[in-house]
Protein backbone atom coordinates (compact mmCIF):
# COMPACT_ATOMS: atom_id res chain seq x y z
CA UNK A 1 0.00 0.00 0.00
CA UNK A 2 1.68 3.32 -1.31
CA UNK A 3 1.81 6.50 1.39
CA UNK A 4 3.23 8.45 -1.18
CA UNK A 5 2.53 8.76 -5.03
CA UNK A 6 3.66 11.05 -7.33
CA UNK A 7 3.25 11.47 -10.91
CA UNK A 8 4.38 13.32 -13.54
CA UNK A 9 6.03 16.40 -11.13
CA UNK A 10 7.80 18.74 -12.30
CA UNK A 11 9.38 22.07 -11.14
CA UNK A 12 10.71 24.69 -12.97
CA UNK A 13 13.01 27.75 -11.80
CA UNK A 14 12.32 29.95 -14.80
CA UNK A 15 14.61 28.69 -17.63
CA UNK A 16 15.87 25.99 -15.35
CA UNK A 17 14.20 22.46 -14.42
CA UNK A 18 15.20 21.47 -11.76
CA UNK A 19 12.53 18.38 -11.44
CA UNK A 20 11.57 16.77 -15.22
CA UNK A 21 8.14 14.90 -15.10
CA UNK A 22 9.38 12.16 -12.58
CA UNK A 23 6.66 9.53 -11.13
CA UNK A 24 7.15 7.19 -8.27
CA UNK A 25 5.79 5.77 -5.35
CA UNK A 26 6.29 4.89 -1.89
CA UNK A 27 4.99 1.78 -0.02
CA UNK A 28 3.95 2.28 3.72
CA UNK A 29 7.09 0.80 5.86
CA UNK A 30 9.16 1.36 3.08
CA UNK A 31 12.77 2.67 3.41
CA UNK A 32 13.26 4.55 0.33
CA UNK A 33 16.17 6.41 -1.29
CA UNK A 34 16.70 9.11 -3.77
CA UNK A 35 20.33 8.68 -5.22
CA UNK A 36 21.69 11.36 -7.26
CA UNK A 37 24.69 13.94 -7.20
CA UNK A 38 24.15 17.29 -6.01
CA UNK A 39 21.56 19.35 -7.72
CA UNK A 40 20.05 16.35 -9.48
CA UNK A 41 16.61 17.32 -8.38
CA UNK A 42 16.31 15.51 -4.51
CA UNK A 43 16.05 18.17 -2.44
CA UNK A 44 13.41 19.90 -4.49
CA UNK A 45 11.15 16.87 -4.39
CA UNK A 46 11.47 16.65 -0.42
CA UNK A 47 10.47 19.97 -0.55
CA UNK A 48 7.60 19.51 -3.00
CA UNK A 49 6.50 16.83 -0.95
CA UNK A 50 6.95 18.37 2.29
CA UNK A 51 4.87 21.39 1.43
CA UNK A 52 7.98 23.97 1.23
CA UNK A 53 7.73 24.42 -2.89
CA UNK A 54 5.04 24.27 -5.09
CA UNK A 55 5.25 22.30 -7.58
CA UNK A 56 5.03 23.50 -11.51
CA UNK A 57 2.61 20.46 -12.56
CA UNK A 58 1.89 17.16 -11.27
CA UNK A 59 -0.43 15.12 -9.06
CA UNK A 60 1.42 14.59 -5.22
CA UNK A 61 -0.08 12.52 -2.74
CA UNK A 62 1.60 12.15 1.16
CA UNK A 63 -0.51 10.09 3.30
CA UNK A 64 -3.50 10.51 1.45
CA UNK A 65 -3.47 14.35 1.45
CA UNK A 66 -2.42 17.32 -0.80
CA UNK A 67 1.06 19.08 0.03
CA UNK A 68 -0.44 21.98 -1.76
CA UNK A 69 -4.46 21.79 -0.97
CA UNK A 70 -4.30 20.18 2.81
CA UNK A 71 -0.54 21.49 3.89
CA UNK A 72 -1.48 21.03 7.53
CA UNK A 73 -2.53 17.61 7.15
CA UNK A 74 1.04 16.72 5.38
CA UNK A 75 2.84 18.50 8.11
CA UNK A 76 1.25 16.57 10.75
CA UNK A 77 2.22 13.40 8.83
CA UNK A 78 5.40 13.94 8.30
CA UNK A 79 8.56 14.50 10.45
CA UNK A 80 11.66 16.16 8.54
CA UNK A 81 15.48 16.41 8.74
CA UNK A 82 17.40 18.67 6.39
CA UNK A 83 20.85 18.73 5.69
CA UNK A 84 21.28 22.08 7.20
CA UNK A 85 20.88 21.99 11.21
CA UNK A 86 17.67 23.93 12.47
CA UNK A 87 17.81 23.00 16.34
CA UNK A 88 18.28 26.54 18.38
CA UNK A 89 22.03 26.49 19.46
CA UNK A 90 20.86 28.45 22.74
CA UNK A 91 18.66 26.02 23.97
CA UNK A 92 19.25 22.66 25.93
CA UNK A 93 18.13 19.34 24.01
CA UNK A 94 15.21 19.14 25.96
CA UNK A 95 13.95 22.43 25.40
CA UNK A 96 14.35 21.84 21.72
CA UNK A 97 12.49 18.68 21.89
CA UNK A 98 9.80 20.75 24.24
CA UNK A 99 9.38 23.64 21.36
CA UNK A 100 8.58 21.02 19.17
CA UNK A 101 6.01 19.46 20.34
CA UNK A 102 4.09 22.60 21.42
CA UNK A 103 4.24 23.20 17.69
CA UNK A 104 2.59 20.18 17.07
CA UNK A 105 0.31 20.28 19.76
CA UNK A 106 1.65 17.64 21.71
CA UNK A 107 -0.07 16.88 24.89
CA UNK A 108 2.00 17.52 28.38
CA UNK A 109 1.82 14.40 29.62
CA UNK A 110 2.58 12.38 26.28
CA UNK A 111 5.27 15.22 25.63
CA UNK A 112 7.84 13.82 28.58
CA UNK A 113 7.34 10.37 27.98
CA UNK A 114 8.07 10.91 24.43
CA UNK A 115 10.97 13.37 25.29
CA UNK A 116 12.18 9.70 27.63
CA UNK A 117 11.83 7.15 24.75
CA UNK A 118 13.52 9.41 22.09
CA UNK A 119 16.40 11.03 23.39
CA UNK A 120 16.73 7.40 25.27
CA UNK A 121 16.32 5.78 22.08
CA UNK A 122 19.66 8.60 20.09
CA UNK A 123 21.59 7.99 23.70
CA UNK A 124 21.12 11.54 24.43
CA UNK A 125 19.00 11.14 27.81
CA UNK A 126 22.29 12.14 29.86
CA UNK A 127 22.64 15.14 27.55
CA UNK A 128 19.29 16.58 27.82
CA UNK A 129 19.91 19.66 29.95
CA UNK A 130 23.48 20.23 28.14
CA UNK A 131 22.93 23.20 25.46
CA UNK A 132 22.65 22.50 22.16
CA UNK A 133 26.10 24.78 21.10
CA UNK A 134 27.88 22.05 23.07
CA UNK A 135 26.94 19.00 20.86
CA UNK A 136 29.12 17.60 18.15
CA UNK A 137 27.86 17.09 14.14
CA UNK A 138 26.63 13.64 14.85
CA UNK A 139 24.67 14.27 18.38
CA UNK A 140 23.28 17.56 16.80
CA UNK A 141 21.91 15.56 13.87
CA UNK A 142 20.61 12.41 16.38
CA UNK A 143 18.74 15.40 18.32
CA UNK A 144 16.86 16.49 14.91
CA UNK A 145 15.99 13.22 14.08
CA UNK A 146 14.42 12.50 17.72
CA UNK A 147 12.29 16.44 17.95
CA UNK A 148 11.35 15.14 14.33
CA UNK A 149 9.38 12.28 15.87
CA UNK A 150 8.08 14.03 18.65
CA UNK A 151 4.82 14.24 17.25
CA UNK A 152 4.60 9.81 15.85
CA UNK A 153 4.71 11.42 12.26
CA UNK A 154 3.77 8.35 9.96
CA UNK A 155 7.00 9.40 7.42
CA UNK A 156 10.41 10.86 8.19
CA UNK A 157 12.22 12.47 5.54
CA UNK A 158 15.89 12.96 5.64
CA UNK A 159 17.71 15.00 3.16
CA UNK A 160 21.53 13.93 3.15
CA UNK A 161 21.31 13.83 7.39
CA UNK A 162 24.62 12.62 6.94
CA UNK A 163 26.55 15.26 4.98
CA UNK A 164 29.80 16.50 7.00
CA UNK A 165 29.44 13.85 9.43
CA UNK A 166 32.90 11.49 9.63
CA UNK A 167 32.16 8.05 8.40
CA UNK A 168 31.57 6.45 11.63
CA UNK A 169 29.14 8.74 13.06
CA UNK A 170 27.35 8.23 9.51
CA UNK A 171 27.48 4.70 10.10
CA UNK A 172 25.97 4.82 13.43
CA UNK A 173 23.28 7.37 12.65
CA UNK A 174 22.32 4.80 9.80
CA UNK A 175 21.92 2.24 12.51
CA UNK A 176 19.81 4.29 14.18
CA UNK A 177 17.40 5.07 11.40
CA UNK A 178 17.38 1.49 10.28
CA UNK A 179 16.08 0.04 14.26
CA UNK A 180 13.70 2.76 14.16
CA UNK A 181 12.20 1.99 10.59
CA UNK A 182 11.78 -1.32 12.46
CA UNK A 183 10.50 0.03 16.04
CA UNK A 184 7.82 2.48 14.85
CA UNK A 185 6.89 1.01 11.54
CA UNK A 186 7.96 4.36 10.16
CA UNK A 187 8.32 4.93 6.30
CA UNK A 188 11.61 6.66 5.48
CA UNK A 189 12.14 8.81 2.59
CA UNK A 190 16.04 9.96 2.03
CA UNK A 191 18.18 11.45 0.20
CA UNK A 192 21.90 11.02 -0.68
CA UNK A 193 24.78 10.54 -2.98
CA UNK A 194 26.92 8.37 -1.26
CA UNK A 195 26.89 4.61 -2.76
CA UNK A 196 27.15 2.89 0.47
CA UNK A 197 24.61 4.60 2.47
CA UNK A 198 21.87 3.82 0.14
CA UNK A 199 22.90 -0.03 -0.66
CA UNK A 200 22.93 -0.22 3.02
CA UNK A 201 19.47 1.33 4.21
CA UNK A 202 17.47 1.56 1.80
CA UNK A 203 14.75 -1.27 0.49
CA UNK A 204 13.93 0.46 -2.95
CA UNK A 205 16.52 3.23 -4.32
CA UNK A 206 15.24 6.02 -7.01
CA UNK A 207 18.50 6.63 -9.06
CA UNK A 208 18.09 10.10 -9.93
CA UNK A 209 20.38 12.98 -12.23
CA UNK A 210 19.29 16.43 -14.05
CA UNK A 211 15.76 16.03 -12.39
CA UNK A 212 14.81 12.52 -14.14
CA UNK A 213 14.52 9.40 -12.55
CA UNK A 214 16.31 6.83 -14.23
CA UNK A 215 15.52 3.87 -12.79
CA UNK A 216 14.28 2.36 -9.71
CA UNK A 217 14.73 -0.60 -7.99
CA UNK A 218 16.43 -2.37 -5.07
CA UNK A 219 20.38 -2.52 -5.15
CA UNK A 220 20.17 -6.25 -6.03
CA UNK A 221 18.24 -5.55 -9.06
CA UNK A 222 19.89 -2.17 -10.19
CA UNK A 223 23.17 -4.53 -10.01
CA UNK A 224 21.41 -6.88 -12.11
CA UNK A 225 20.03 -4.49 -14.84
CA UNK A 226 23.31 -3.00 -15.64
CA UNK A 227 25.30 -5.97 -15.19
CA UNK A 228 27.73 -4.34 -12.67
CA UNK A 229 29.23 -5.53 -9.65
CA UNK A 230 28.64 -2.83 -7.33
CA UNK A 231 26.21 0.14 -7.09
CA UNK A 232 28.63 2.87 -7.85
CA UNK A 233 29.08 0.88 -11.05
CA UNK A 234 25.43 0.31 -11.58
CA UNK A 235 25.04 4.25 -11.36
CA UNK A 236 27.48 5.50 -13.13
CA UNK A 237 26.30 3.20 -16.33
CA UNK A 238 23.30 4.07 -15.85
CA UNK A 239 23.89 8.02 -15.33
CA UNK A 240 27.33 8.07 -17.66
CA UNK A 241 30.94 8.49 -16.21
CA UNK A 242 31.82 12.07 -17.06
CA UNK A 243 31.41 14.87 -14.31
CA UNK A 244 29.13 17.75 -15.99
CA UNK A 245 29.32 21.22 -15.35
CA UNK A 246 25.97 23.12 -14.35
CA UNK A 247 25.63 25.86 -16.72
CA UNK A 248 24.86 29.48 -16.10
CA UNK A 249 21.33 29.22 -15.78
CA UNK A 250 21.19 26.13 -13.34
CA UNK A 251 23.51 27.87 -11.28
CA UNK A 252 21.13 30.97 -11.22
CA UNK A 253 18.36 28.77 -10.22
CA UNK A 254 20.14 26.84 -7.68
CA UNK A 255 21.26 30.62 -5.95
CA UNK A 256 17.49 31.27 -5.67
CA UNK A 257 16.85 28.41 -4.43
CA UNK A 258 19.24 28.76 -1.86
CA UNK A 259 18.06 32.43 -1.08
CA UNK A 260 13.71 31.93 -0.76
CA UNK A 261 14.89 28.84 1.61
CA UNK A 262 16.75 30.67 3.79
CA UNK A 263 13.39 33.33 4.03
CA UNK A 264 11.51 30.15 5.44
Amino acid sequence: MSIIEVKNLTKKFKEFTAVDNISFSVDKGEIFAFLGPNGAGKTTTIKILTTLLSETSGDISVNGFSPIKDKNDVRNSIGIVFQDPSLDDELTAQENMEFHAALYNVKKEITKKRILELLKFVELWDRRKDLVKTFSGGMKRRLEIARGLIHHPKILFLDEPTLGLDPQTRNFLWNYVIELNKKEKMTVFLTTHYMEEAEKVADRIAIIDHGKIIKIGTAKELKKITKTKTLEDAFLKLTGKNIREENATAKDAMRMRRRMWSRR
